[in-house]
């Protein structure tokens, strides 16, 4: 369905018109408009290897996916987008999979209210068997099953029989699949949409109905001590889809529920947090954040984001992620000494002993103040300052010519002398982290230095 046609500059709308009827009713430009946005859906669908073309311009409907433009506002397209449906269902799936039985109804409740002088109702779509007044019915709140007595299933009026507005429903004792109907019952409040519904036509079939309902919440509600973010929306199925399409994208998912976060999602966000810093996050879709329970997610540095759209949730936990990963990473390389290699210059040796002062060039990698040197693989000296052009430098990198003072027993004649080549001394655990976790963030000369270097240091310990 592509929808918000209503929404092409130009489209003159009338509520409920077929596509192919509208689609004559309109100027030139605005037609221009549609098969230009049409063109482009049908573009991004092939980078997935999905054919697709205009519902009525396919002719293999075994190869290509039709695209019906409809608009949700307007109701323009509806008409075509049911009539593909039911096309393509008749002729592609089989007719056992297509009937439905005369048991006990099985459906899906689409949304729960508060109705005037009927209490909470439930509208729900069954799909399968039949329901019944008096029936119990078995569906879901956010603490699991519950169960209901059906009082009333409320139903709208044929179209020939409404006489106004005010009279479009009626009380009907049982309804068929496929179906809509309201069900007004004892026991629905706190049911969420988007929750199982079975109906039970005998108590002994109850504690069944219950496991079944509960298997199926289960499937779609998560929660587990693994690394991963916390999910939160407003119905279980807007729960399933942003569950499955966090798993597509490649995010695990640690906690998943309906119903608005509370102070336990933000302990497991911080538990999560602490084995990836980028999974301290509550993805909340489509409800509401408590006011407390915000401010203690702020406090506990915990990031909540919240959205109607789901692609615009994921591409700001994107953008925020990879936010944390650069600032940790850049934490834990700030922890890390880095490889260096410089020479002495010969004729700038300034002073010869406590400490050392000499000219040196950095030949590789990068040298810091507090950095331990070593020749052949044994400790010389820590630097102590470092100074280009007179003034003190926090650090100097390949290629630069600068003066260090070098602390330590170390004397120039003796322990070093003009021309020498030193290291900088990485300690073996770190060495190891940089060639097995974070190599891809030393520069090619780094790395040429800590190759040098542990090789030195090897040659030194034989």
């Amino acid at each position: 369905a592509a929808n918000k046609l209503d929404r092409i500059y130009g489209w003159k709308s009338v509520e409920n018109r077929p596509f192919l009827f509208a689609v004559e009713d309109q100027e030139w430009h605005a037609v221009a408009t549609l098969e230009e946005r049409i063109g482009k859906l049908i573009e991004e669908l092939s980078k997935f290897g999905i054919e697709a073309d205009r519902y009525d311009r396919v002719r293999d409907f075994t190869k290509q996916v039709p695209i019906v433009p409809t608009s949700a506002v307007t109701g323009e397209g509806i008409a075509d987008l049911l009539l593909v449906l039911a096309g393509v269902s008749q002729r592609f799936i089989p007719k056992e999979k297509l009937q439905v039985g005369d048991g006990p109804a099985r459906g899906v409740v689409m949304e729960v209210k508060e109705e005037r002088g009927l209490g909470v109702v439930a509208d729900a779509i069954i799909y399968d068997g039949r329901l019944r007044k008096g029936d119990v019915v078995v569906t879901a709140g956010l603490e699991g099953p519950k169960e209901a007595k059906v009082r009333m299933l409320i139903m709208p009026k044929p179209l020939e029989e409404m006489r106004d507005p005010e009279d479009r429903f009626m009380a009907v004792e049982e309804v068929k699949a496929a179906a809509g109907v309201r069900i007004v019952a004892d026991g629905l409040e706190g049911v969420v949409a988007g929750a199982p519904l079975l109906a039970v036509w005998s108590l002994q079939d109850l504690p069944n109905a219950r496991r079944l309902v509960g298997e199926e919440i289960s499937e779609i509600k998560i929660e587990s001590d693994r690394e991963g973010v916390i999910v939160h929306a407003d119905t279980f199925g807007t729960l399933e889809s942003t569950v499955l399409f966090l798993r597509q994208q490649g995010v695990p998912v640690r906690k998943a529920d309906v119903g608005p976060p509370t102070h336990k999602d933000v302990v497991e966000a911080v538990l999560s947090r602490r084995k990836n810093p980028a999974f301290g996050v509550i993805l909340a879709f489509n409800v509401k954040i408590p006011p407390d329970v915000e401010k203690e997610a702020t406090s506990s540095g915990i990031k909540i984001i919240r959205g109607e759209i789901l692609y615009r949730i994921f591409d700001e936990y994107l953008k925020w992620s990879q936010e944390v990963k650069t600032k940790t990473i850049e934490q834990i390389l700030s922890q890390l000494t880095r490889p260096g290699k410089i020479q002495i210059l010969p004729g700038f040796v300034f002073r010869r002993s406590d400490p050392v002062i000499v000219g040196v060039k950095v030949l590789a990698g990068t040298i810091k103040p507090g950095v331990t040197l070593v020749k052949d693989g044994r400790e010389v000296g820590k630097i102590m300052q470092i100074q280009k052009q007179g003034k003190p430098v926090n650090e100097a990198a390949v290629g630069d010519e600068v003066a260090i003072s070098i602390q330590g027993d170390v004397m120039v004649g003796r322990q070093i002398k003009e021309g020498d080549v030193l290291y900088v001394y990485v300690p073996d655990e770190q060495a190891r982290e940089w060639l097995f976790k974070y190599k891809q963030y030393l520069r090619d000369d780094e790395k040429k230095a800590l190759e040098e270097f542990l090789k030195t240091r090897k040659s030194a310990h034989q």
